[in-house]
């Protein structure tokens, strides 16, 4: 297992590029913490905190598919080093100006969501022409996931050790100044600056003309749902049950799971189609949220939650592979960004749902929604599932033609390394 990790991670750039992304997502994985800290630090209210986090949240819904589209259009270079300057200095707008002028406050987190970079659209776009084989693109995309948990571990304990050795308005600087960093080691490395997408045919829905892609997205929204209700139902089991860090342990049980379970995805190859994988995967991580609605002692419930977890990474991985088989030619950064953004507005409908079954119905009801919404999501992939039957058809590229050098900002070269794996990859390989 460790050996085919160990193997992927040796293959050139690929370490750097993992890093480098997980380093420049690290302002959006932390924002609402960071944001939550300094306005409560400024005399706000946890009411208005919300608000600048959500308007936050919005802009990065809206800009993630646009940002995507427009890498597919101009490369990653060109797109992605000016959107995350952009997006960091709206954080330092909102780190100077503080509560006061508060439209002021409100346009900064407008500005710092909306210009968050599509680094992960990025990454998923680079591994096939980076990796080169199948099975490899399979293994990342797992490690992808899996890499995920972590950071949504690591980077709060980041926030909070900076705002204990300085200040609340640092930890803002801090996480976006890391952000910089790593978005330019990706888009200095060479995959990032030879890659350039497929011609893609002029369309107004972009990516969204894909039935099938359609189809994932309306799945993955319910499980963004699921994970956003799982999220306010562990505060609410918390306070029945001796508050503190109890919530805490149900999270990190959660994260946990996921991370065993995409460890053990990636680690092998699988039979079958990737779209009658996922539907399996899906199955099983809507029953593995079922048995929270029992709702049983602190010991028993985190150890639910921690097996809740196990089909999380493996199912987003698995995700992965399905958008890029379902994404129209030219569309993949988008296809990818898309769904972050019907992950992120579905977390956030289930935060909003959670909140209401906890207070009419205390915390079975509330734990209940995530066992709901991963029904649904099983429900999208089986009531939809012909058109997810034929991915797209796309001809075959050449691998080895070298693209010229390129500095940060030139024109890429059309070489589209990662539409052309093996033959089959994108269109009907076995994974």
């Amino acid at each position: 297992m460790a050996a085919g990790y160990g193997e992927l991670l040796r293959t050139p750039h690929a370490a750097r590029l993992l890093v480098g992304t997980l380093m420049g997502r690290l302002p959006n994985a932390t924002a609402a913490l960071a944001v939550l800290l300094f306005a409560h630090a400024e005399g706000g209210s946890y009411a208005l905190a919300g608000a600048l986090s959500a308007v936050y949240g919005a802009g990065n819904a809206i800009g993630q598919p646009l940002l995507g589209r427009a890498v597919d259009r101009f490369g990653q270079p060109r797109v992605m080093f000016p959107a995350v300057v952009v997006s960091a200095l709206g954080m330092v707008l909102f780190a100077v100006v503080g509560l006061d002028p508060l439209p002021v406050a409100y346009a900064a987190m407008l500005i710092a969501g909306l210009f968050t970079p599509p680094l992960e659209g990025g990454l998923r776009a680079l591994w096939p022409g980076v990796l080169g084989r199948a099975d490899q693109v399979h293994a990342a995309y797992a490690l992808d996931a899996v890499a995920q948990e972590v950071m949504f571990c690591l980077g709060p304990l980041l926030v909070t050790l900076v705002v204990a050795v300085w200040s609340e308005a640092a930890a803002l600087l801090v996480i976006n100044a890391i952000g910089i960093m790593g978005a330019l080691s990706v888009v200095l490395s060479q995959p990032s600056r030879r890659w350039r997408s497929a011609p893609r045919e002029a369309h107004w829905l972009g990516a969204l003309r894909s039935p099938g892609l359609l189809v994932l997205l309306g799945s993955f929204f319910f499980i963004g749902l699921a994970l956003g209700a799982i999220a306010v139902a562990a505060v609410a089991y918390a306070d029945e049950h001796g508050g503190g860090m109890v919530s805490s342990y149900l999270l990190s049980a959660l994260g946990a799971g996921a991370l065993a379970g995409g460890v053990v995805y990636g680690a092998r190859g699988w039979p079958g189609s990737p779209e009658r994988r996922l539907r399996l995967l899906v199955a099983a991580l809507a029953l593995g949220y079922v048995p929270l609605t029992l709702v049983p002692g602190v010991a028993a419930m985190t150890v639910l939650a921690g097996v809740a977890g196990v089909f999380l990474a493996p199912a987003l991985a698995c995700a992965f592979v399905v958008v890029d088989r379902h994404a129209p030619s030219g569309t993949v950064t988008e296809a990818f960004s898309w769904l972050v953004t019907t992950f992120v507005v579905g977390n956030a409908v289930g935060t909003a749902a959670a909140g209401p079954a906890v207070e009419l119905g205390g915390v079975g009801p509330g734990f209940a929604v995530p066992g709901a919404a991963g029904m649904a999501a099983l429900a999208v992939l089986l009531a939809a599932q012909r058109f997810l039957l034929d991915p797209v058809r796309r001809a075959p590229r050449p691998t080895d033609r070298p693209a010229p050098e390129l500095a940060l900002g030139e024109p890429c070269a059309e070489n589209d390394r990662n539409r052309a794996v093996e033959p089959g990859f994108r269109a009907g390989h076995q994974a």
